[in-house]
């Protein structure tokens, strides 16, 4: 990686961007179900769906006001560290990431906020606009952050001034290939996060015997299906993007041509990619094996419903699978990011030389502890929140106030254990 502060500046920045990822991809997937949830309980006018979207709608709430301060403080590093990339490619670089805060984020956070404080005030349609407003602007951070990330990975639509990046063609920097596939990746990759968080969560209450059967079938349900669905589109946007990937990572008489070339135009250096990228990549394959043979067991349980709720097993299946799409997001995420490397911006911008100008292995070794004391705590807090929140069940719901309960739906009686 470097010297000691380039090799600590880069850790840190891995270690704030994957834990933010972390929280935008279930972010991003329960959106969606909380909206697909809230359109079928106004539509048809059912209370279990109401309690369904209250539950798993203050889940998500959780989920988003944590990975809300995971992203800013990622953002001050592009200031405190890694100046030197700003002031070379921050008219092109930062573009996206202006549209991202001002088109996407502004927007999302105020409906939420509406949607959040009009339940009961609002009419049922008006408020469900906003969860999908809601839903669709976090569509549009994403893709407008994954713009700015793919001319990383693959500059287009710019020339150099003065050593200088400069926008010639913004159309060809939105529409860049390398983000495009990607966002779809991420796009599926969000929903099987989601789907595997409902099935998990809905697994832990039925293999509890709890006495919310129906509400949380119907949650194993639609935590299966959104599985079934995703996984194959991931797999498939996932192998798409080897179309783009860059030649020293995909080795071979190619690799050895671009080695070649940098040599000649930047002098000698080591262009090939750490080891960690195979690792990653491998890692990544791996989880997906694991995620199509889950989603294979899913299909099953989704076609015969009635067995949604027996089976201890695949309840406890289900549980231990939460965490297999994380495991394939960041190591993907290793494949993808440390696989650039030695460059910032792919044939252009080398790390070293984005690094800021004077700051010293010490400083950079306290932000690093800061950094990441801070971001194991926000993980923790939000694990542990989410954790409450699921385990107190749909009863314990403070989202938009008190339902009314289900008839057909049993109230559970409170579980007499110690709660955290």
């Amino acid at each position: 990686m470097g010297g000691d502060g380039l090799g600590l500046a880069q850790v840190q920045f891995a270690l704030t961007a994957g834990t933010h990822f972390l929280f935008v991809a279930l972010t991003l997937g329960l959106a969606t179900l909380v909206a697909l949830m809230q359109t079928r309980a106004v539509v048809s006018g059912g209370a279990v769906h109401e309690r369904m979207v209250r539950f798993w709608g203050q889940l998500y709430v959780v989920n988003y006001a944590v990975g809300i301060v995971t992203g800013l403080v990622m953002e001050f590093q592009f200031g405190l560290n890694w100046s030197g990339m700003s002031r070379v490619t921050g008219s092109v670089f930062g573009a996206p990431l202006a549209l991202e805060t001002i088109v996407a984020f502004f927007v999302e956070s105020t409906f939420l906020g509406l949607w959040i404080f009009g339940w009961d005030r609002l009419n049922r349609w008006v408020h469900l606009g906003l969860i999908w407003v809601v839903t669709l602007t976090a569509y549009l951070s994403a893709y407008f952050v994954l713009v700015a990330n793919g001319w990383l990975q693959r500059p287009v639509g710019f020339e150099m001034v003065g050593g200088v990046a400069r926008l010639t063609d913004a159309g060809a920097l939105l529409t860049n290939p390398t983000a495009v596939v990607a966002f779809f990746h991420v796009l599926f990759g969000g929903l099987l996060t989601a789907g595997f968080f409902v099935a998990g969560v809905s697994g832990y209450h039925l293999l509890r015997r709890t006495a919310e059967v129906e509400f949380f079938r119907r949650s194993m349900r639609v935590g299966l299906v959104t599985v079934i669905v995703s996984v194959m589109p991931v797999v498939i946007f996932g192998g798409m993007q080897f179309e783009y990937v860059q030649p020293t990572k995909s080795g071979g008489h190619d690799a050895a041509a671009a080695v070649a070339d940098f040599t000649a135009r930047f002098g000698p250096d080591d262009y090939t990619p750490p080891g960690l990228t195979d690792v990653g990549a491998g890692l990544m394959m791996g989880m997906w094996s694991l995620m199509i043979l889950v989603a294979a067991v899913a299909l099953v349980k989704v076609w015969f419903g009635r067995w949604l709720v027996r089976g201890r097993v695949f309840h406890i299946l289900m549980i231990a699978s939460v965490p297999l799409p994380y495991v394939a997001m960041l190591s993907g995420w290793v494949f993808r990011e440390v696989g650039r490397q030695p460059w910032t911006v792919y044939g252009v911008l080398k790390t070293r030389d984005a690094l800021s100008p004077g700051v010293g292995s010490g400083a950079l070794a306290a932000s690093f502890v800061v950094f990441t004391v801070l971001f194991a705590g926000l993980f923790v807090v939000n694990g542990w929140l989410l954790a409450r929140f699921a385990r107190r069940g749909p009863g314990g719901a403070g989202l938009g106030g008190s339902p009314p309960a289900d008839p057909a739906d049993p109230v559970e009686p409170p579980v007499l254990s110690p709660t955290f």
